[in-house]
């Protein structure tokens, strides 16, 4: 069953390339587009998005043929509803299933508080239910196997997302022709790209205090997510692999809040003023730092850099602003409707890949306009 999925290759690809001209998930581009034709590109872009959804949402509708999705049963776990991101990503993607025939009736969606337990009984519930389509965030990456063993045994097709499953456990499905794929990005990328944002800028501009050496302090998420455990290492290694110094004064975890970001970073920034860069795996944990970097008295591309991971609207606005020296853009749009699509293939029996993948887009304040005016 390993057909074709149309939509988010094909969304993600032409919006990523057009938008900022990173390469693939595994290698990152290491050239970027000169302001001006950053600026020319993502005005294009609005237009190529939009012509670009309607032959989607025509190519998936001649995969479902006539069959009603209507009375189809969807559920969809997320790890936790207050995650900034998987907010802006379960309000879009219910949108879209109800905009491609599914009845919002029939469209569940559970929030997993953070906890594999309670998950894992939403996902029992589901399965007793006898959901025709399962899409799931899983709260520990870990936890795939196990997860897929269930769903698959009860004959249901799975879609996960933005969580991605390791190796081994994505090579299963493969080995035994199962109707489980996975939807997002890949989490390296978006770590290379932080430490390219600060790479761009020239190790003489960010070594403040003119050592040789950048110190810096790393906020992560959740140490058992890949995501995070990716982009700690990848961030820190782009700077490693253009011959800087580095100089780790503290590595936290911030769980993806802001709010325990917040009292991390003044934490760290009392026992370290020498601090040059703080990284943040995700934007809300960027946007907490921002707060305690404030409050000491330090301002962010004059005396401190701050990089995080989302393009959330309020990350974008102090990218604007100069209040944050870059984010790098996790398209929620693009991931959530091939999350969708990845389900109505199942549900219509077209089948997809077992991999389903997409690029991050690299942002300073030379393009955060435009992703900004694109979420609009």
């Amino acid at each position: 069953m390993k057909k074709k999925l149309v939509s988010l290759l094909t969304v993600s690809a032409m919006t990523m390339a057009m938008l900022a001209g990173c390469g693939s998930s595994s290698a990152p581009a290491a050239e970027t587009a000169a302001p001006a034709e950053t600026a020319d590109t993502a005005t294009q872009t609005a237009e190529a998005v939009a012509d670009t959804a309607a032959e989607t949402a025509e190519a998936v509708a001649e995969t479902a043929g006539n069959a009603d999705l209507a009375d189809k049963k969807v559920g969809v776990c997320i790890y936790q509803f207050a995650d900034n991101f998987m907010t802006l990503f379960r309000t879009e993607l219910e949108n879209y299933l109800v905009s491609q025939g599914f009845s919002k009736d029939n469209i569940t969606i559970v929030d997993g508080a953070n906890d594999q337990a309670t998950q894992t009984g939403q996902i029992d519930n589901f399965i007793t239910q006898g959901v025709d389509v399962l899409i799931i965030n899983p709260v520990n990456s870990s936890s795939a196997a196990s997860i897929t063993d269930k769903v698959v045994g009860a004959d249901i097709p799975l879609v996960y997302i933005n969580r991605e499953p390791d190796a081994d456990e994505e090579a299963r499905w493969s080995e035994n022709g199962w109707n489980v794929t996975y939807v997002g990005c890949d989490a390296r990328q978006s770590g290379t790209m932080q430490g390219e944002i600060l790479v761009d800028l020239g190790q003489e501009k960010v070594d403040l205090n003119g050592d040789g050496k950048i110190q810096y302090i790393m906020i992560e998420g959740d140490p058992e997510n890949v995501d995070a455990q990716y982009r700690t290492e990848f961030s820190v290694k782009a700077l490693v692999d253009a011959g800087w110094e580095v100089d780790e004064l503290d590595d936290q975890v911030g769980n993806w809040d802001q709010a325990t970001a917040q009292q991390l970073v003044a934490n760290s920034l009392s026992a370290h003023p020498e601090t040059e860069v703080v990284f943040c795996n995700n934007d809300a944990m960027a946007l907490g730092a921002l707060q305690s970097i404030d409050a000491a008295g330090r301002k962010v591309n004059e005396d401190i850099y701050l990089v995080g991971v989302d393009a959330l609207t309020e990350a974008l606005e102090d990218v604007l602003a100069g209040t944050m020296t870059g984010t790098v853009f996790n398209d929620h749009i693009a991931q959530s409707h091939g999350a969708a699509d990845a389900a109505i293939n199942f549900v219509t029996g077209a089948g997809n890949d077992y991999y389903i993948g997409c690029d991050y887009v690299k942002v300073t304040a030379d393009n955060a306009q435009s992703v900004l005016d694109s979420l609009k």
